[in-house]
């Protein structure tokens, strides 16, 4: 009678982290920023018709990076649980918060459970009416959800781009100010990106429920234009 093949835990586990940064590493970076009037979700993504970035609910935007198939499915799936929590008690009671703890029980299962774990990394922000009540939660391929404050980068090379970003990051900024920040971040010092290839969207403070907006190309040019 043969041995079963033996692998240790502890190899399985460092075995799935590294093929999922790996998958990951291979997509084009994402930031999200606070600024003076609500939340800028900031992403390099030439293509006119597969979105990174998408409305949960009210005041709350997903934003995904790595294998776009994966970041999608959960996209519904936070889509689907907002609206029937909404639906069964009230809209109040859909926070990001409660989205994000789903999320890191989905891809925490996954990765634990299953042969191949998913290739994403996604980011669950609901802007608040007061700049302290913001919310950026990052969730991670194998279901650790960190809470950032004021940024945060998805995807490959984030450290760099985090650090870019640190140098020239000022608290309570407006909108044209963060957004240039975060281009000049993603782009780094020895290219620069078009607005065509940068998909941007902003949750507004102030407004009534719906308050995710996407901002066009001309917009984000006109807003580009003479930023620092």
């Amino acid at each position: 009678m043969s041995m079963p093949f033996y692998v240790a835990p502890e190899q399985v586990m460092k075995d799935r982290a590294d093929y999922a940064r790996k998958g990951i590493a291979r997509g084009r970076s994402l930031i999200t920023a606070t600024y003076a009037d609500g939340v800028l979700i900031c992403a390099e993504n030439p293509s006119r018709t597969l979105r990174k970035i998408s409305e949960i609910y009210d005041r709350i935007a997903f934003a995904g990076v790595g294998k776009y198939n994966e970041f999608d499915q959960l996209r519904i799936a936070g889509v689907r649980a907002a609206d029937l929590k909404g639906y069964s008690y009230s809209r109040e009671d859909v926070d990001a918060r409660s989205l994000a703890n789903q999320y890191a029980q989905i891809l925490g299962q996954i990765f634990t459970h299953e042969m191949k774990p998913m290739e994403v990394e996604i980011l669950v922000a609901e802007v608040g009416t007061e700049p302290s009540e913001d919310q950026l939660f990052h969730i991670l391929y194998d279901g650790t959800v960190v809470d950032e404050q004021r940024f945060t980068v998805l995807g490959g090379d984030a450290d760099a781009i985090a650090g870019r970003l640190e140098s020239t990051f000022t608290d309570g900024s407006d909108l044209k100010t963060v957004l240039g920040a975060c281009v000049v971040a993603i782009a780094g010092p020895d290219r620069t990106i078009p607005a065509s290839d940068l998909e941007v969207a902003v949750l507004t403070r102030g407004e009534e429920r719906r308050v995710f907006h996407r901002i066009d190309d001309d917009e984000v040019a006109e807003l580009l234009r003479g930023a620092t």
